[in-house]
């Protein structure tokens, strides 16, 4: 071996060994760089025609563990996706206040029924009429509070959304830039593992928005995709758009958040994304946050439907001078079709004695007026006759009003045998005559129509249904049209479920028999979800649409937020029906009585009594007491919230343990670092003293030769 052939050896020992120290010095500046990979240098002996020639440093990489990067990172986005979930639900949770506490949303409850117990046996306490209509206006007022909040955290949830877009859409650019200068320098065997160790960082931080997959490529960088295959980056990256909802309501259509791939080709994200931060987003805004609405809305929407069922049947006294009822949605014909039993409407003086009585017994579409046969054509003009001018009836924009003429006060009773009833409500029930609690659209849907009612809709008004599927991406909208004919709900029904210009590809409406309108996916396993984007319905002559008349695509959610104490009965408590009138009484007495109280225990009782709820929030409904409702829904929430807290803290406790373990794989040890600096170290040593060596050898050489 020759002297050259020693120096050349020992020189490239030098330069490797320089190298080396340089990667350790850089792991040891980074040791507490989060994210960052340490860098090994890969060694290989150099050989010349088969005899070895020194050492050379083949390249420079990170020390990626490609198992615990992808277990990492998917840990990673499973976190922030349950994280954010809790995040948000655990505001909507804290809104009910604590179930098993006395001062929550739903002891509110509670103490309501038990107040108008107290008022039943006080009836002529003025602070109690007070105290309880208080009570009452403030549990609407929590409720609607509770709804808006609920909104908000939705709000919330969409304008994080759109954030979360603007902050991936950079990170998908910088990602694209650094896969070029890491290609362009891997080329030419450059160091490229600081833009490497730049490009991972960016990926973890893409990690916590979605779930990411990473594929080295051959010239070097890396091709990301979503989990189902969707490119993130690849030759070029890919744009996501997104433009937030705004003002956010129950029923609010949201619009997909779309991803352009590096091709141009356009897809729903939410199809390729099954977790990250945008996902827990997407089911908190679409599907935990709504099925609490819900719920909130049936439980709201049936306590005031039972205060107003028990006010009815009960008047105050004096009896008020007008009775205006509730927007039925409605004609005065359809209205009046379809109640069975006896009713009777008075007119009393000042002091309570009956002034002129209209007896109504109902029999389908038919009736008799006193015993004159009347039809729902001939109503108003049968009762008003009937009446002798004592009390005057009308109906107009869907309301049904009755006015007491010269003084007289109005009350409607039922008989005791047989009280009228339509869909399971009396007459003044129905119509809303006397509420306790008013609001200004329907909050009940079952409407009682049938298949031969006219649905009072004009022909070519429409309104537009969009279909999501599981992952909450847009499937289809489908407009519908008031179909021309006879104006019947059969005729609503066909058009609705027209498999080519209606709903009919993805489920079926029914009308069943108490005339709610409802909604069946075929694939009940798909998760269809339908909802309503656009309704220019308008009733004539109630003037609702038609999504408020039946309750359709999250309209039932709103509900909450829509009931108040009858302002008259907020102004004036004495005005609280809590009598009940006796057709009974002799004539020239009383028929109401001040201390009566009878009505106020029925107010009280109706929390006992059963209740039919709709299916609601994931919540299959049925026959159930208020009572034992709301302690359902309070566990519900309850639990939901404690299921959404075990799963952040699960998720985080995985990321963490993921973490440590890449760490520990990827991270720098300072203890190896320091072994590795003194070994090349040596290294570097070893080799000058072998080029110090050769020098002397030269040195004897030239010294013999001279």
């Amino acid at each position: 071996m020759s002297l050259t052939s020693i120096m050349n050896i020992a020189t490239s020992g030098l330069q490797t060994a320089q190298a080396q120290l340089r990667i350790t010095s850089d792991n040891i500046a980074n040791v507490n760089t989060a994210g960052y990979v340490r860098k090994v240098a890969d060694q290989t002996a150099a050989v010349t025609e088969g005899y070895g020639s020194g050492v050379d440093v083949a390249r420079v990489r990170l020390a990626t563990n490609r198992f615990l990067q992808a277990a990492g990172m998917s840990a990673n986005a499973d976190s922030a996706r349950q994280t954010v979930r809790y995040e948000l639900y655990d505001q909507i949770q804290t809104q009910f206040g604590d179930p098993s506490g006395d001062g929550g949303f739903f002891a509110g409850i509670d103490k309501l029924f038990a107040s108008y117990a107290t008022l039943g046996e006080s009836p002529t306490s003025s602070a109690a009429r007070q105290d309880t209509v208080y009570k009452t206006q403030a549990l609407f007022n929590e409720a609607s509070g509770i709804a808006t909040q609920i909104q908000s955290a939705r709000q919330e949830a969409d304008s994080r959304l759109q954030s979360a877009v603007e902050t991936v859409n950079p990170l998908l650019e910088q990602i694209d830039k650094l896969n070029k200068t890491i290609s362009s320098g891997s080329v030419i065997n450059q160091d490229v593992t600081g833009a490497q160790n730049a490009q991972q960082t960016l990926i973890n931080q893409l990690s916590q928005y979605m779930d990411v997959k990473i594929e080295p490529r051959a010239n070097g960088g890396v091709t990301l995709r979503t989990g189902t295959g969707m490119t993130l980056v690849g030759e070029g990256h890919a744009t996501l758009s997104y433009q937030a909802a705004g003002t956010v309501g129950a029923a609010t259509a949201f619009s997909d958040i779309m991803i352009t791939e590096p091709n141009g080709t356009r897809w729903p994200l939410l199809d390729g994304v099954s977790s990250g931060e945008i996902r827990g987003l997407v089911e908190l805004r679409d599907v935990d946050a709504p099925a609490a609405a819900a719920r909130l809305g049936e439980l709201t929407a049936k306590l005031a439907d039972e205060l107003n069922r028990a006010h009815n049947t009960n008047s105050s006294v004096p009896a008020p001078t007008s009775l205006t009822g509730r927007n039925t949605g409605q004609s005065l014909d359809n209205a009046l079709t379809g109640f069975t039993g006896t009713t009777t409407i008075t007119a009393v003086d000042s002091a309570g004695v009956i002034q002129a009585s209209a007896e109504i017994v109902f029999s389908g579409a038919t009736m008799t007026i006193n015993g004159v046969a009347a039809d729902p054509t001939t109503f108003l003009t049968t009762i008003n006759a009937q009446l002798g001018g004592a009390a005057t009836v009308s109906f107009a924009d869907g309301r049904l009003q009755i006015e007491g003429q010269a003084g007289n006060g109005i009350a409607i009773a039922d008989d005791a045998t047989t009280p009228s009833s339509k869909g399971g409500r009396g007459f003044s029930h129905w119509f809303g005559m006397n509420d306790l609690v008013s609001t200004t659209t329907p909050t009940f849907y079952d409407t009682g129509l049938t298949l031969t009612s006219q649905h009072g809709f004009d022909v070519g008004e429409n309104l537009t249904f969009r279909f999501t599927s599981e992952s909450g991406s847009r499937l289809r909208d489908v407009t519908v049209a008031v179909p021309a004919g006879t104006g019947t709900m059969g005729e609503l029904l066909t058009a609705l479920n027209d498999p080519v210009s209606g709903v009919g590809r993805y489920g079926a409406f029914s009308l069943d028999a108490s005339g709610t309108l409802s909604f069946k996916a075929y694939n009940a396993s798909a998760a269809t979800t339908m909802s309503v984007v656009k309704d220019g319905t308008t009733q004539d002559p109630s003037g609702v649409s038609m999504s408020e008349l039946f309750g359709l695509g999250g309209t039932g959610a709103t509900r909450a937020g829509a009931y108040s104490v009858r302002s008259d009965i907020q102004q004036d408590p004495g005005k609280l029906a809590l009598a009940q009138l006796n057709l009974s009484a002799p004539a020239g007495t009383s028929a109401l009585s001040k201390n009566d109280g009878r009505g106020g225990l029925l107010l009280s009782d109706a929390g006992k009594k059963n209740v039919n709820f709709a299916s609601a929030g994931g919540n299959g409904g049925g026959i159930k007491t208020l009572s034992a409702y709301a302690a359902d829904f309070a566990g519900d929430i309850g639990a939901k919230g404690a299921a959404a807290k075990t799963r952040a803290e699960t998720a985080t406790a995985l990321a963490q343990e993921a973490g440590s373990r890449r760490n520990s794989a990827e991270g720098v040890n300072m203890d190896e670092e320091l072994v590795n600096m003194t070994t090349f170290q040596q290294a570097y040593n070893a080799s000058a003293r072998l080029i110090q060596a050769s020098k002397d050898m030269y040195d004897v050489l030239l010294g013999i030769l001279q």
